[in-house]
């Protein structure tokens, strides 16, 4: 048998890779692009607020069917049809903005478009990821994929903003643009055949039995159960800090270019980490790392309560974001190794459903801890976030969490868990990473 080609030399990993980035590109620009052509279009902030509302909605209603539609059909055909839907639709908006035909109306089909093909599209593409990547090397793939986010979030709001200027047409058709790479790459994307679909020999359930099926595998799995709340909190806390320090910074008078500069502390960190993320996660037992980050950020969350609004709280923001790649890796190659293939789609939905409605709950949160001030709410965050660090401390399944190694695939893509009992609990243990 051959060796597997390296992951730097892995064609059809690439591929995925680039079609996700030039997707979260478009996300981002149309995050920024939509609010100012709604503005140019003589709406208000309140129909800015309808159409993200519209675009969240769209989402949440769609993301946990999408794990089902990721699990039954053929992977690579869904990622197509969704992003060639979304370039088209893009393109129709950019053809309507040019020729002055634009309303609100077609902004806000095109944000609920937008929202539900692009829930439909992330289980999908991360269920796939272990189909073109060897296991033992899916860990530093999924390290990988930590950076892409952060890329996408340094560029696209500048790029957005600067194509604005020039026309409002610009980022628009930027998007389409965008999405029609990522299209064309889908387009050359090999994905094998999978080793089993459940309509091999089966009748087809109801879509209903079978989001219920996903929701009994993770919450019946003891440490899948608790990481996905140890996300769930995390996610609410972020997103609800990120709305403080802006608040707090806005209140103060802070200029605006030293706010950006905060915000692209925040990114610079995370992106540094992703890149960092796969020799940390190779130099450091996972327990350690869940123990550690968890602490770590309660503490400089803390010490953002005693810090002036300005570039030191980014500084101390680029910190904690720098840690998060390395986390995210060990929890969600564990969530991947664990899960047979045919139910890879409906976990990563669901992940997504619970960690996507935390952080839309954050800004909420935020806001209503930015209103009693900043000391205040950030030690509130902190506070909640050594509860979780205590948490995590205290529980002894935690502090076993199994390391990840390859070895072979089982029949149904699921991986081998050692030395674990009926419970999860159990000596040291080690899971074989399938292929």
């Amino acid at each position: 048998m051959s060796a597997p080609v390296p992951l730097s030399r892995n064609r059809h990993y690439h591929i995925l890779w680039s079609s996700q980035l030039f997707s979260e590109l478009a996300a981002e620009i149309t995050q920024i692009a939509f609010p100012l052509l709604i503005l140019a279009l003589a709406g208000s902030p309140l129909s800015i607020g309808i159409a993200s509302s519209v675009l969240m909605a769209a989402n949440m209603v769609a993301i946990v069917p999408a794990g089902v539609i990721a699990d039954r059909w053929n992977r690579k055909r869904i990622m197509l049809v969704c992003m060639g839907l979304r370039a088209a639709v893009m393109t129709g908006l950019a053809l309507a903005v040019l020729t002055g035909t634009a309303g609100f109306a077609l902004v806000l089909v095109v944000a609920a478009v937008e929202g539900f093909l692009g829930a439909v599209f992330d289980p999908v593409e991360h269920a796939a990821l272990p189909q073109v990547v060897p296991a033992d090397q899916l860990a530093r793939a999924v390290a990988r994929n930590s950076a892409r986010p952060f890329v996408a979030t340094l560029l696209g709001p500048a790029l957005a903003g600067f194509l604005f200027t020039v026309h409002p047409v610009t980022p628009i058709a930027a998007d389409a643009v965008m999405l029609g790479l990522s299209f064309v790459a889908l387009v050359f994307l090999r994905l094998p055949r999978r080793v089993s679909t459940p309509d091999d020999g089966e009748p087809a359930q109801g879509i209903g039995a079978d989001v219920a099926e996903g929701f009994r595998w993770l919450l019946g799995n003891p440490l899948l159960r608790v990481t996905l709340l140890w996300m769930i909190v995390c996610n609410l806390v972020f997103s609800a800090l990120v709305i403080i320090v802006l608040a707090v910074s806005g209140e103060q008078n802070v200029e605006a270019g030293e706010i950006g500069l905060t915000m692209a502390c925040m990114g610079a960190g995370g992106l540094l980490g992703g890149v960092f993320a796969d020799r940390l996660r190779a130099a450091l037992p996972e327990p350690v790392i869940l123990l550690g980050f968890s602490w770590l950020a309660a503490a400089l969350v803390g010490a953002m309560a005693l810090t002036p609004p300005g570039i030191l709280l980014g500084v101390l923001l680029g910190v904690m974001m720098f840690f998060v790649p390395v986390a995210n890796t060990m929890v969600l190659t564990y969530q991947l190794v664990t899960t047979p293939d045919r139910l890879r789609g409906r976990m990563s939905s669901i992940l997504g459903f619970c960690s996507g409605g935390a952080g839309a709950l954050g800004p909420l949160l935020g806001g209503l801890l930015a209103d009693s001030g900043a000391t205040p709410g950030l030690l509130a965050c902190s506070a909640v976030l050594a509860a979780v660090a205590l948490a995590v401390t205290a529980s002894p399944r935690l502090r076993r969490f199994p390391s990840v190694r390859p070895g072979p695939a089982t029949p149904d893509g699921q991986a081998a868990a050692a030395g674990r009992d009926a419970d999860g609990e159990g000596a040291e243990e080690t899971v074989d990473a399938r292929g």
